[in-house]
């Protein structure tokens, strides 16, 4: 069955090191907000603690019928039942993932190039991230912002549904879900904002208007 994102907003749970918030806090707002998608994005943390703030996290989000994606890690994701797992183009291949997780979990992969978007669609992946779209401070990739143009590009050539990210903010997000993306990914526009739950609500009511 084909996968399609609930959503044209795809929340990211990584608290950008605010010391004041939880990543248990940041997905109850983000899914009181309207969230129906949500990537947990844990770096540096032993398996171990990712493993019981996964579990948490996965709670909240089966309570809000949102659904779980776990970032980078397969083992975390198949540990606590997550809906599905992202894969960066550093991770375990997505063949091989897919044989750990089996065909009803979601796979998603990071691509930076249209070559990397054909290689993620041909071997299977349920959706593709693509970027870094703007200039972003949230992740190092190694690669220089793509643009709306290498988007439309991407566009053209995968059939499967794109997730944009890198710099969106809720002012850029409809030009980039007109350029082609069919969800966008916003994280220092939303974690950094002293409303999380209203500034999701906010968001959702402006991209709930059909592209054109």
């Amino acid at each position: 069955m084909s996968f399609s994102f609930p959503s044209p907003f795809y929340a990211m749970a990584d608290t950008l090191n605010r010391p004041a918030l939880s990543f248990q806090r940041l997905t109850q707002q983000l899914c009181a907000g309207g969230v129906r998608l949500l990537q947990l994005r844990v770096k540096q943390q032993p398996t171990r603690d990712f493993v019981s703030l996964a579990t948490a996290v996965r709670r909240i989000c089966h309570d809000s019928q949102c659904t779980l994606i776990i970032n980078d890690r397969v083992d975390v994701a198949l540990a606590v039942e997550s809906d599905g797992v992202h894969l960066g183009q550093e991770d375990l291949p997505l063949t091989a993932a897919r044989k750990v997780v089996g065909g009803e979990k979601i796979i998603g992969v990071s691509t930076h190039t249209a070559q990397q978007a054909l290689t993620a669609e041909q071997e299977g992946a349920d959706y593709i991230g693509f970027g870094p779209l703007f200039g972003t401070t949230t992740k190092a990739t190694g690669y220089t912002a793509r643009g709306l143009e290498q988007l439309q590009e991407v566009r053209q050539q995968v059939h499967i549904p794109i997730v944009a990210i890198g710099g969106i903010t809720a002012e850029r997000a409809p030009a980039v879900l007109q350029a082609g993306a069919d969800a966008v990914a916003l994280i220092s526009d939303i974690v950094l904002a002293p409303d999380i739950q209203h500034r999701v609500k906010t968001l959702l009511r402006q991209l709930d208007s059909p592209k054109g």
